[in-house]
């Protein structure tokens, strides 16, 4: 499966956490993050992420597109809610996208261990036959 992983600024270390806890699960897996999310994984994992540019810098889109081509098939962005993002539209397009394609995805911790849990367990192989 194909996840994409962004953090904002104030849940990197959150995210790497994350990361850290589910390695198991997630290496088995192809992983997409924004530039300084996927970096700061890899520091912590040793998971091989592909990266794109930071989510300011065109990254989010970047990771929307293949949202959009239908080739991601788990999104996990933990958003700060509490803090007015510039590029906050940028959250929108995600979840509109991933409505619009049935991409599960969550937006904070307790979600995002509910769908890697339920990748393990299988649940969520009828992506597969989606695409």
């Amino acid at each position: 499966m194909n996840i994409g992983l962004i953090a904002h600024d104030a849940k990197k270390k959150l995210m790497q956490n994350f990361c850290i806890a589910y390695r198991g699960i997630l290496c088995k897996n192809d992983l997409y993050a924004t530039g300084t999310t996927g970096r700061l994984i890899e520091e912590v994992t040793n998971i091989n992420i592909h990266k794109y540019l930071a989510g300011h810098l065109g990254g989010v889109q970047q990771l929307g597109a293949q949202i959009s081509a239908n080739e991601i098939d788990l999104v996990i962005f933990l958003r700060d809610p509490l803090t007015k993002k510039a590029h906050e539209p940028d959250v929108a397009l995600i979840a509109q996208l991933c409505d619009e394609h049935n991409i599960p995805l969550a937006t904070n911790l307790a979600t995002a261990e509910l769908l890697i849990r339920a990748l393990e367990r299988g649940d969520l192989d009828w992506r597969e036959m989606y695409k």
